[in-house]
C-alpha cells in the first residue's frame, strides 16, 4: 500500500480507504463487515470514513469497534455531519448547535476521544459560513477533530470557506470528498484546479460507480436480484446499456495490462495528484482484497489517451 499526503497538511493517508455507506451496520452482515475492516487493515489501509447519518449511527459503532483493537496512532478515522438525524428543526444541517451536537454523539458511538477528519457532509445555505467554520475550529481546539473536510460543495463555496476561514484566522479546509469516477468528472473543471492551489486534497467517494466499472453489470435489463443496485432506484437508473458497453472495452485494456477492470477505473483516479485516496466500499473481505491491488499501478500516457477515447 502506498500513501499520499491529504492536501496541503502532514496527514499521509493509504491510496485505497474504506468507507461504510450503504453497508455497514444495515446492508452488509456484521461478520463479513468486520472482517472488511480487519482486512483492509491488514493489508496496509489506514484510513477508515464513516457518518453519523449512515444506518443512523449504527455505521459509526460498528466502525469504532472494529477499530479498537488497533494502535489509535495507527489509522486515521473520518465521520461527517449535515443530514437529518432526527425530526426537529436543528437536527439538521451545519448550525453550531447540530454540528457540536453531533460530533459529540459521533464520538460517543465511535468509541473515541476524538476524530482525524470531520466533513460538513453537505453545504448548508441556512448557516453563516463563519457560524459553521468557528463551530468546527472550536472542536479543533478542544482535541475532538484534527483536520476540517467538506463533502460535495462546488468550487465557490470552497473559495468562499477559504476566505471566511483566513479572514477570521480559523482551521482551514484541507480535503474535500466528491464523487469522482471514469463517469462522473465534474471536478476536474473548477475543483480541482481550485484545490491545488489552496492545499486541499481529493478523497473520492464512488470510484467504482457503484460496482458499474467492476464488470458486475452485463445488462441494464439483467440486474443481479441480490445486489445494492435491485433493492435501490436511483442506483438502478445509473446502470445504462451505453455505459455497460464503455466497461466492455474498458475490460480489454485491463486485460491486456494484466489487472481487472477494477483495479484500471481506480488507478485511473489515481493518476490525479490531486487525489490523496480513492474510497471503497465492500460487502466482503475478499473486495478489499482485490481493491487494495490498485494502489501504486501507474498507467502509461498511452493507456490514458486510449481510456480517454473510449470515455468519450
Amino acid at each position: 500500500m502506498k500513501y499520499r499526503r491529504l492536501g496541503g497538511s502532514g496527514l499521509k493517508v493509504s491510496e485505497i480507504s474504506l468507507g461504510s455507506w450503504l453497508t455497514y451496520g444495515g446492508y452488509v452482515e456484521r461478520e463479513n463487515a468486520v472482517n472488511s475492516i480487519k482486512t483492509a487493515y491488514d493489508l496496509g489501509i489506514n484510513f477508515f470514513d464513516t457518518a453519523n447519518v449512515y444506518e443512523k449511527g449504527a455505521a459509526e459503532e460498528l466502525v469504532g469497534k472494529a477499530l479498537k483493537e488497533y494502535p489509535r496512532e495507527s489509522y486515521v478515522l473520518a465521520t461527517k455531519a449535515f443530514w437529518p438525524m432526527g425530526e426537529g428543526p436543528n437536527d439538521r444541517g451545519l448550525s453550531r448547535k447540530h454540528i457540536t451536537e453531533q460530533a459529540n454523539a459521533s464520538l460517543k458511538r465511535l468509541g473515541h476521544d476524538y476524530v482525524d477528519i470531520f466533513y460538513c457532509h453537505r453545504h448548508d445555505p441556512e448557516t453563516p459560513l463563519h457560524e459553521t467554520l468557528r463551530a468546527i475550529d472550536d472542536l479543533v481546539r478542544q482535541g475532538k477533530v484534527l483536520y476540517v473536510g467538506v463533502s460535495e460543495w462546488q468550487a465557490s463555496q470552497i473559495a468562499e470557506a477559504l476566505g471566511v476561514a483566513d479572514r477570521y484566522l480559523l482551521d482551514r479546509i484541507v480535503v474535500n470528498q466528491p464523487i469522482y469516477n471514469m463517469f462522473e468528472r465534474y471536478i476536474e473543471k473548477e475543483i480541482i484546479p481550485l484545490s491545488e492551489r489552496s492545499g486541499i486534497g481529493q478523497v473520492v467517494f464512488s470510484p467504482l460507480a457503484q460496482g458499474l466499472l467492476t464488470g458486475k453489470y452485463t445488462s441494464a435489463s439483467d440486474i443481479p436480484q441480490d445486489s445494492r443496485a435491485a433493492k435501490l432506484d436511483w442506483m438502478r437508473k445509473g446502470i445504462t446499456e451505453e455505459k455497460i458497453n464503455k466497461v466492455h472495452q474498458l475490460e480489454g485494456i485491463a486485460k491486456e495490462l494484466g489487472i481487472s477492470v477494477g483495479n484500471l477505473a481506480l488507478a485511473w483516479i489515481l493518476r490525479q495528484n490531486n487525489v490523496a485516496s480513492a474510497l471503497v466500499g465492500a460487502s466482503r473481505p475478499e473486495q478489499v482484497t482485490e481493491n487494495a491491488k490498485a494502489s501504486g499501478i501507474e498507467l502509461s500516457e498511452d493507456v490514458l489517451n486510449r481510456i480517454e477515447d473510449i470515455l468519450k
